[in-house]
């Protein structure tokens, strides 16, 4: 359980255990490591951890799966279902990937998984605790239940 701050760059990837974290905050958290230059890897990302309601989750996630274009449905945004990707998205957008080569640079440092990998399992797992939630995990929607509900499949 170290913070970011204590982290030193080494060729071996920072592997981040999302259990409980809740999506942005873990977000913003990983893209500052990126930014630094880390090798990142998250594990666990079905069980990261959204707040709000979850039917109104459900409900908004649903409204942007509507959205696309009315040229062609190709041309329109693509619309993301498993856990590892939607965070991966996430994160992309917390850091300047359209703009600047060294957030193009940064994304390709990244890894998200679902689950924990047998190469990750040995290397030692650290949690923000500013990142973790507060109150009791019946009040939050894991990622896992959302992307099943909006279309994953296993």
């Amino acid at each position: 359980m170290a913070s970011q701050e204590t982290v030193v760059r080494t060729d071996r990837p920072i592997v981040v255990d999302a259990t409980n974290h809740i999506a942005g905050r873990l977000s913003s958290n990983v893209a500052k490591l990126l930014k630094q230059g880390h090798r990142v890897s998250i594990v666990n990302c079905e069980k990261i951890m959204y707040s709000g309601t979850r039917s109104n989750l459900i409900k908004e996630y649903r409204e942007f799966l509507e959205i696309n274009s009315i040229i062609n449905p190709k041309h329109g945004p693509v619309h993301y279902r498993r856990p590892d990707t939607i965070i991966t998205k996430m994160i992309r957008q917390m850091l300047p990937y359209d703009r600047k080569p060294s957030g193009k640079e940064s994304i390709k440092r990244l890894r998200a998984y679902i689950g924990s990998p047998k190469e990750l399992k040995s290397l030692e797992k650290i949690q923000f605790e500013k990142a973790k939630i507060k109150k009791s995990p019946s009040n939050y929607t894991t990622m896992g239940e959302l992307c099943r509900v909006i279309g994953w499949t296993e």
